[in-house]
């Protein structure tokens, strides 16, 4: 037996959730065949099989498991199953090959007919938040003369900030009026609707002869989406290769880490080198603009300085250690880095109320309350949803807090108002290696601090080197608002509060800390 464990993802990640079983046990699996999924703090990542073999699972759903555990076994020694052959009805004659088989799995789309004259209904840009007068159509989800029906999502907008289904107000045969990558203004006609069209009877085609077209043309149809293992999409992204040209070993046409090895080792088609001097032009996103902007903002019109600190990472992994099995019992979900970071700041902003504020004109406003923006790196660029009154949290409630708008940022469905209005900002560079940085103030806010990864390294403690867990603190701040002793003070304060973590509530024993809150 194999036993398959929990690989490094990074170096500030010590734990992750087995978030779903993608296979039964006892399945047959092959070698990269996806086997589950998991979930980290920031990340949701597949988790290949490195052999083939029949599978027993240790791991369960839900579970937590540090790095490195055993999350299921592999007999190697089972054989695979036998693929069962469907018995062929009726010998037909064999026809001479042809490189380009017929597309049967996906008829034409026929033309709807109407009743009476075309009948247009304009679709137009809705009002989506009070700021936002503008928004760019990414991508059409149908097809210019589709029939379609009430309520289907025909288009996707990206605002500043979020992106926006579109569905449909009414049935019909759709006709465009807007291309992908136009900026249309609120009240812009998106499409018109013939809803006079009558909707066209489905083509159902027979599924064997699906099947059968779809093996002919398997090995010929170009690859439009591209799937690789964790690791080989890393080295792919971190060498910018086109992964088109990459052929994949593994399950269902996977590229693994052996296959992009073996693309950058040598010349590919007749002698030509892998990399090439092309260049391809693309039009930035709204998101991707916004955050440009909103960037060179901060850096133009802030007297932006940044201040260090480091913090021993031990007590908290000793504590998470310790209580993470009766915290997860007692409160449904996991014990992570961020709710302690977050209650930390949360206390150390009250009692430093300058970092908790901002300039507006030549005024300053403080805030009572304590709304902590959280950066999350979305599919379509960096977002930064806000936990409302963290203050007022205990430590499960910012865990399930974390956990709901990390995973609503991955799937793009966080909408305005769960990113606006943040006093504060902590991003975490730590979980993609990050050792130290200098994070950009996140408008109009007056301070962010930046987390890094935790790095075993040798510190003087009472007259003796001791190997410890640290972390460099990074907090940058608007010098027009916050003084050094104020920046300074705040992130000493939160460094005594992380380097105790029984400091962050009223004097308790360390069980009921975690356990009562």
């Amino acid at each position: 037996m194999t036993e398959l464990v929990v690989p490094e993802i990074g170096e500030s990640i010590t734990e992750v959730t087995l978030a779903e079983w993608k296979v039964a046990e006892g399945d047959y699996v092959k070698r990269d065949q996806i086997i589950c999924e998991f979930e980290s703090e920031k990340a949701t990542l597949d988790f290949p099989s490195d052999v083939a073999g029949t599978i027993t699972f240790v791991a369960a759903e839900d579970e937590d498991l540090e790095i490195g555990a055993v999350v299921c076994k592999i007999d190697e020694t089972a054989e695979a199953p036998k693929e069962e052959v469907a018995p062929a009805k009726e010998a037909a004659p064999e026809k001479p090959e042809t490189k380009e088989a017929p597309t049967i799995a996906k008829p034409p789309a026929q033309k709807s007919k109407s009743v009476g004259p075309p009948k247009f209904v304009e679709l137009v840009v809705p009002v989506i938040g009070e700021s936002i007068s503008e928004v760019t159509l990414s991508e059409w989800k149908v097809a210019e003369g589709d029939y379609i029906k009430r309520d289907q999502i025909i288009c996707e907008f990206e605002s500043e900030k979020a992106t926006l289904d579109f569905p449909a107000e009414q049935a019909g045969e759709i006709e465009f009026v807007a291309a992908e990558g136009d900026d249309l203004e609120i009240g812009a006609v998106v499409a018109k609707i013939n809803v006079n069209a009558i909707e066209p009877e489905e083509v159902v085609v027979e599924e064997s002869l699906n099947k059968e077209t779809s093996k002919e043309n398997k090995s010929s149809a170009p690859i439009l989406d591209v799937k690789a293992t964790p690791v080989a999409e890393a080295m792919i992204a971190d060498k910018k290769i086109d992964a088109t040209k990459v052929s994949g070993s593994g399950s269902d046409g996977r590229i693994t880490k052996s296959d992009v090895l073996e693309f950058l080792a040598g010349p590919i088609d007749s002698g030509k080198a892998p990399f090439t001097r092309d260049e391809n032009r693309k039009k930035m996103s709204k998101l991707r603009r916004t955050i440009s902007r909103r960037l060179v903002e901060a850096k133009n019109t802030t007297a932006m300085l940044t201040t260090f600190n480091e913090v021993d990472m031990g007590p908290i992994k000793d504590l998470r250690a310790q209580y993470k099995e009766e915290f997860k019992e007692k409160h449904g979900i996991g014990l992570g880095f961020m709710s302690f970071f977050t209650r930390a700041v949360a206390i150390a902003l009250q009692e430093w109320p300058s970092v908790n504020a901002y300039i507006d004109g030549n005024e300053i406003i403080y805030h009572d309350y304590v709304d902590i923006s959280i950066a999350v790196s979305a599919p379509k660029g960096l977002v930064v949803p806000v936990i409302r009154n963290a203050e007022s949290l205990t430590m499960d409630g910012i865990e399930k807090e974390v956990k709901r708008l990390a995973l609503r940022a991955r799937e793009n469905k966080l909408d305005l108002a769960e990113m606006q209005g943040g006093t504060f900002t902590l991003t975490n560079g730590g979980v993609f290696g990050s050792l130290l940085s200098t994070p950009i103030i996140n408008m109009p806010q007056s301070a962010i601090l930046g987390m890094h990864k935790i790095e075993d390294r040798p510190m003087a403690i009472n007259g003796e080197v001791v190997i410890r867990p640290m972390m460099y603190l990074a907090l940058s701040y608007d010098h027009r608002i916050i003084d050094g002793r104020e920046s300074v003070g705040f992130l000493v304060r939160v460094k005594e509060l992380l380097e105790d973590p029984t400091k962050m509530i009223a004097a308790k024993p360390v069980d009921q800390v975690l356990l009562d809150l």
